[in-house]
């Protein structure tokens, strides 16, 4: 029998009782959705009435701004975030003290402060007719301290002798950060880097509290607008728009995923290398 580092191999009678297990796991959560299913039809939830409101012409241009303005607000605050990540990343390695204390400080005190505080408080205090940038501004400050701790993990992973060598060759301080621990670093934290970006998409739904017409402020305002035979059609607004951020998150996974494979790609072709052309191995401060 084998072992696995985290577990035993279940031997048979393991095996069958897991098996069982999965079975009435999965016979109950069946039938807690036929349970919701039946309970929402028959309280007219699930009408087809409920769900003709989104062909009407303006419910339809409402969501599609409300997604522009999603991606408008993540798009700023994944530049913004990237780039003060980088900042603070440089900065905690830094080897002045001062520089170091103040990016450890900055991270530590918008890591511990919950999102929503962050960004209502920079609408209220500095951005109040302002709320998309409040909200990517927010967005930029939280998830820059998160990137921070990434780049900065992934810098301290690159072997000591790359860092070596480039000094050996007379490179700055800067250049070998810039180019050559920063890149690496990068690449070995990519995945990471864009599960926050991820991240960083679902949280333009806190938007709402500053009143941004994201997606989740719009759908509030259609679910809540919106009378079908006497009801709110929240539970289709909400399937609809959820609907669309699991797209949105799984469209920019898809990115990421693609971004790594041709990456590898480049990586195992530069390593193999062709005939006839020139590489630097570095190492321990020697060129070959």
């Amino acid at each position: 029998m084998s072992a696995s580092v985290l577990y035993d191999t279940p031997g048979p009678k393991a095996t069958v009782r897991n098996r069982l297990y999965a079975v009435v796991g999965s016979l109950a959560i069946l039938a807690l959705l036929v349970l919701s299913f039946v309970r929402l039809s028959d309280k007219g939830h699930l009408a087809p009435e409920m769900w003709d409101i989104f062909n009407y012409a303006g419910i339809r241009q409402n969501i599609a701004d409300a997604v522009l303005a999603t991606l408008k607000a993540f798009g700023l605050a994944a530049i913004g975030s990237l780039i003060l990540g980088v900042i603070l990343a440089v900065g905690r390695l830094s080897d002045h003290k001062p520089v170091r204390w103040l990016a450890t400080a900055f991270i530590e005190l918008f890591r511990s402060i919950p999102l929503l505080i962050t960004i209502y408080a920079i609408w209220v205090g500095f951005l109040t007719d302002y709320s998309m940038w409040a909200l990517a501004l927010g967005l930029s400050v939280y998830n820059g301290c998160v990137q921070a701790e990434v780049l900065r993990a992934g810098i301290n992973s690159v072997p000591k002798g790359q860092g070596e060598a480039a000094y050996a060759l007379g490179m700055s301080k800067t250049q070998v950060m810039v180019g050559v621990l920063i890149p690496q670093a990068v690449r070995a934290m990519l995945p990471t880097i864009i599960s926050q970006l991820v991240v960083t998409l679902k949280d333009t739904s806190l938007g709402f509290i500053i009143l941004y017409p994201e997606l989740l402020q719009t759908a509030r305002l259609i679910a809540s607008n919106t009378q079908v035979n006497g009801q709110y059609p929240y539970v289709s607004t909400i399937i609809v728009i959820g609907a669309i951020y699991i797209g949105m998150c799984l469209l920019l996974s898809a990115l990421a995923t693609w971004i790594e494979k041709r990456g590898r790609r480049a990586r195992s072709g530069g390593a193999s290398g062709t005939a006839g052309t020139p590489s630097l191995v570095v190492d321990d401060g020697r060129a070959a």
